[in-house]
């Protein structure tokens, strides 16, 4: 059962890279939607694929947050997350595609929740604008804003992973002066025309950031309000390789979350928003559940322990307690947990793969 991913706009729906990419559930305005029919929809997702991750902008209308909120309350269904992401409209496009591709693979919805925030961090999401006077979500000097009014002028802007403006038009002596910090890694990029040229976009930045592939796709509808222009071009690269992505994802370790059982990884649960047990940096990877029994050894140290626990201690509750395994068991859990997390250590950082012959 594959977890489903949903949007708020159409405009964040790119087409797949290949016929086994999954849709996106697509979030109507509640102008256009009646509730109770946002509220079907949503439980029939819930019903066939599980879990529901809504990948949404931070700039979204507080009437559409409140519906999200709101279905999600009546629902009373803790297998509902909503995951904001700060990207650009088309950069939102890119992650939600990749969330799409990773929804095939085994990663329990809380991991794969939680790895929107981990691969917005790779996407190099900008546009080419002709003005920044009116771009607010990010941090623009008064100096570029004032430049913004001579008519020639073009700005290539790029909004994450790290704000950066560049000059795209010549100087007074014809040299260009665009240089944008571009990925370290292979990557994809995607472009949307506005009503701007995007030969900088396709020839320049590509070379620039020697991406694998150009692709033409449909501006989003709110790319024009987010970047204060219509006068614009817009672009996102990013890995497009799912496997990629996949070792990228599983080479984070996880926890489990102590609120509702889920598996996380990064700082907080995904579904109940709840913060990782272990707290930033010292993290511990999820010990394997096995279904073996344990080994003849394992249960004589077990009962030598509960033994050597009782002949201490006096007291009848802590025997019984001692008796029925208590400290001796607990003991004996920490010493394997101690080894497998120091076994984990040396050993690749990439998920740990159950032994199917204990399962």
């Amino acid at each position: 059962m594959t977890t489903a991913i949903a949007v708020t706009s159409h405009g964040h729906m790119l087409p797949p890279p290949d016929r086994h990419t999954p849709r996106a559930h697509v979030f109507e305005n509640p102008d256009e939607q009646p509730f109770d029919v946002a509220l079907a929809q949503t439980q029939r997702l819930i019903d066939q694929h599980g879990h529901l991750i809504v990948v949404h902008p931070t700039t979204l209308p507080r009437p559409f947050l409140h519906r999200l909120h709101s279905i999600r309350s009546v629902l009373e269904s803790d297998r509902i997350a909503l995951m904001p992401t700060s990207l650009p409209p088309l950069g939102t496009a890119v992650l939600v595609r990749q969330m799409r591709q990773l929804s095939l693979c085994e990663f329990s919805p809380g991991v794969l929740g939680a790895s929107v925030r981990l691969l917005a961090h790779y996407i190099y999401a900008g546009a080419l604008l002709s003005s920044v006077a009116k771009l607010e979500h990010l941090p623009i000097s008064y100096t570029a804003s004032a430049r913004s009014w001579n008519p020639k002028a073009q700005f290539a802007v790029l909004a994450a992973p790290t704000p950066q403006l560049v000059r795209t038009d010549s100087g007074a002596r014809g040299v260009v002066r665009a240089a944008l910090s571009g990925p370290q890694f292979p990557t994809h990029l995607a472009y949307a025309n506005g009503q701007l040229n995007s030969e900088w976009v396709t020839g320049s930045l590509a070379t620039q950031w020697r991406v694998g592939n150009v692709e033409e796709a449909y501006l989003p509808g709110e790319s024009a309000r987010w970047w204060g222009t219509s006068k614009l071009v817009e672009f996102a690269a990013a890995i497009p390789d799912v496997s990629v992505l996949y070792r990228l994802v599983s080479s984070v370790r996880r926890d489990e979350c102590h609120w509702c059982g889920l598996e996380l990884i990064g700082d907080r649960c995904a579904f109940c928003a709840a913060p990782a047990p272990y707290g930033a940096g010292s993290r511990k990877t999820a010990p394997v559940r096995s279904a073996r029994r344990p080994s003849a050894s394992a249960l004589g140290s077990r009962s030598a322990a509960a033994r050597a626990g009782s002949a201490d201690d006096a007291d009848g509750d802590r025997t019984d307690t001692q008796r029925r395994g208590g400290p001796g068991l607990g003991a004996f859990l920490k010493q394997r947990h101690a080894a497998a997390a120091a076994r984990s250590e040396s050993q690749s950082r990439h998920a740990v793969v159950a032994d199917p012959r204990g399962l």
